[in-house]
């Protein structure tokens, strides 16, 4: 089995990061091909760098379907072109916003998001209430952190995460989703240090991918996800 890892927005650095955490989460006899959009923003951080990373996007899984890719992840948590590649794309495509919070549902009541930046959050709350969680994940919490500083030891990134979901399970939440894709990393040692389940994206799709590739599952062409009939404009970006 073959599954894409697709980072949509243009850093090197975090492909192989994603990589690294996709290979973690695959199962023996999966590989993992660990793709970037060759043009666009160098982070998505809210709905304009969203918008630029499109063409970049469908380009990269167009290019990983023709290497014989089984499934593909879309390695932003904003789920970006999420529609658009399941429209374009003959096989599973799992964003990794919308696979957390279904294995999040399935290990809490109500659990909360923690992501970079308060721009995303609308975006979020709005994928929130179109999975069917809003009951389930009353709290969105930005920490103000850019995505490219998450690995940086002066953000303090990991003890702020931590902080924040320390005070969401004083509200209520029973187990956290980490709204970054660069935040893989960070998922294991959470959990194990704050005694609530922590749930990374990346991970949660390829896992979930694996099972709709073992199933023999493919996205529905009828309706929203039929095959689009201008394609050949990709080729023009």
């Amino acid at each position: 089995m073959r599954i894409a890892v697709i980072n949509p927005n243009t850093t090197e650095a975090m492909t192989e990061a994603i990589g690294v955490a996709a290979a973690r989460a695959a199962a023996p006899g999966t590989t993992i091909l660990a793709r970037q959009a060759t043009r666009g923003p160098e982070a998505i951080e809210g709905p304009f760098d969203g918008a630029l990373c499109l063409p970049g996007l469908l380009q990269a899984i167009r290019g990983a379907e023709a290497e014989g890719a089984d499934a593909h992840v879309i390695a932003c948590f904003d789920d970006t072109g999420l529609d658009a590649a399941r429209a374009l794309s003959e096989r599973p495509v799992l964003g990794v916003g919308e696979a957390a919070m279904h294995l999040a549902s399935l290990v809490s009541q109500q659990f909360c998001i923690v992501t970079t930046l308060s721009r995303s959050v609308p975006t979020l709350r709005q994928n929130v209430r179109r999975y069917g969680f809003a009951d389930r994940c009353p709290q969105i919490l930005a920490s103000d952190i850019p995505v490219l500083e998450l690995h940086r030891p002066e953000s303090g990134a990991r003890e702020k995460l931590a902080a924040m979901i320390l005070a969401a399970r004083d509200r209520g939440a029973e187990a956290a989703v980490l709204g970054c894709a660069g935040m893989a990393d960070f998922a294991a040692s959470l959990t194990e240090d704050l005694g609530l389940p922590v749930i990374d994206g990346v991970d949660a799709a390829v896992r979930l991918a694996e099972t709709l590739v073992g199933a023999g599952h493919r996205p529905s062409k009828i309706g929203g996800w039929a095959r689009p009939a201008r394609v050949a404009l990709l080729d023009a970006f």
